[in-house]
């Protein structure tokens, strides 16, 4: 409230991040407010429909699962699954992506995912005075967060004479007076990087009291330097992590934040650890194995390489354009209405991804294996024939 929220704000930030009865029953204000206001539908981004039978090029997946070895670590704490720990799996991730992003185990907190961490830092550095800027388009997470809470939300186009990576400078300009300065590295759906020296620029120049939130979800997809060396030089800014992409985890529910300790606690004051400290300890165990693994890393993203390239060079021979991508997901443009060939695809059994209202005419489409490549080329060549 001292930033500006008004108790109904207040009660959909609790609805929201799932505060539940106890603080809706702090304030017979707050609850009428709550429960006229329903919390707006979780389903999730991607269509909730049953995909059985179809190549899934939708979602940005990884085609195949975890690591054999992290599949392993996790598989042998099912046993184990009648404790809520059986042993420091906590302690034991923290202390592998300290040894492995080289930041202090004082900087980082494990979730859920990262949806959580994305949606609370909206809640934790904006304002009704304090807008977000983003990309446009980006992942719209936080632009769904911010609309919720009636935060301005403004968003600034990628453009081709930068390459379609995020504009750091066009976003101080558009709002100066931002509380969050938003970018996703590689940006999801354009999987274009944003430089580390331009994040670095936007961190120096951007006004006080705000922060930069670098959503780093594909990263291992790039093999790019991470943003998490600005959170080892405590700056103002708080970097998120997955292990839903590359590491092939989406289903198991693990990611992380990493920040100064004073960032993450006025992040945590909401609902303290309800979220961060309850975790599968299946999702512990694989996620921690998951990060020593650099060959496998390489390899992984070496395939991915590969299948997207294979994927370009057909779409040229097809006489189609799309944007270069470091990322396992790429954006076509059918010169027509998406939402038509997307609606031709699923005739073919393959399910490609969604557009965004920027660009009406292009779809996002994910870099499956070898055999996803190529049953999406042929149901492409059906389409266009």
């Amino acid at each position: 409230m001292e930033r500006g929220y008004s108790r109904w704000q207040f009660g959909r930030i609790s609805a929201l991040l799932g505060l539940g009865s106890a603080a809706m029953a702090a304030s017979p204000l707050i609850s009428r407010a709550a429960a006229a206001r329903s919390v707006p539908a979780k389903a999730p981004i991607e269509e909730v429909q049953s995909k059985v039978g179809m190549v899934r090029l939708g979602s940005n997946e990884c085609w195949t699962g975890p690591f054999p070895e992290a599949a392993q670590a996790g598989a042998a704490m099912v046993q184990y699954g009648n404790r809520y720990e059986p042993s420091n799996l906590h302690a034991q991730l923290i202390d592998t992506v300290a040894q492995v992003e080289k930041v202090p185990q004082t900087h980082i907190l494990p979730w859920p995912g990262s949806s959580d961490p994305l949606s609370r830092t909206v809640v934790t550095f904006c304002s009704p005075t304090r807008g977000l800027v983003t990309a446009d388009p980006t992942f719209e997470n936080a632009w769904r967060t911010a609309a919720w809470l009636g935060v301005k939300v403004t968003k600034v186009p990628l453009r081709a004479e930068n390459g379609y990576a995020t504009d750091v400078r066009a976003m101080l300009a558009a709002d100066p007076n931002a509380g969050i300065y938003y970018m996703c590295s590689p940006n999801n759906p354009t999987g274009t990087v944003t430089p580390l020296a331009d994040i670095k620029w936007l961190v120096a120049h951007k006004p006080a009291g705000s922060i930069v939130l670098v959503d780093e979800a594909y990263i291992h997809f790039a093999g790019t330097p991470s943003a998490a060396k600005l959170v080892a030089e405590n700056r103002d800014v708080v970097v998120l992590r997955t292990f839903s992409k590359l590491f092939a985890m989406a289903g198991l529910r693990l990611g992380l934040s990493m920040a100064r300790p004073d960032l993450h606690a006025k992040m945590m004051r909401y609902d303290g650890t309800s979220q961060s400290g309850t975790l599968s300890i299946v999702a512990l165990a694989t996620g921690t194995a998951s990060l020593t693994r650099a060959a496998a890393i390489a390899e992984r993203r070496k395939q991915m390489i590969a299948a997207r390239e294979e994927t370009f060079a057909h779409l040229k021979k097809r006489g189609l354009t799309y944007l270069p991508s470091n990322a396992n997901m790429f954006m076509v443009d059918w010169k027509q209405p998406a939402q038509t060939m997307r609606d031709a695809f699923a005739r073919s059994k393959v399910d490609i991804g969604r557009s965004w209202p920027i660009w009406p005419t292009m779809s996002r489409v994910t870099v499956g294996s070898a055999q996803d490549i190529q049953a999406f080329c042929a149901a492409l060549d059906q389409i266009m024939a």
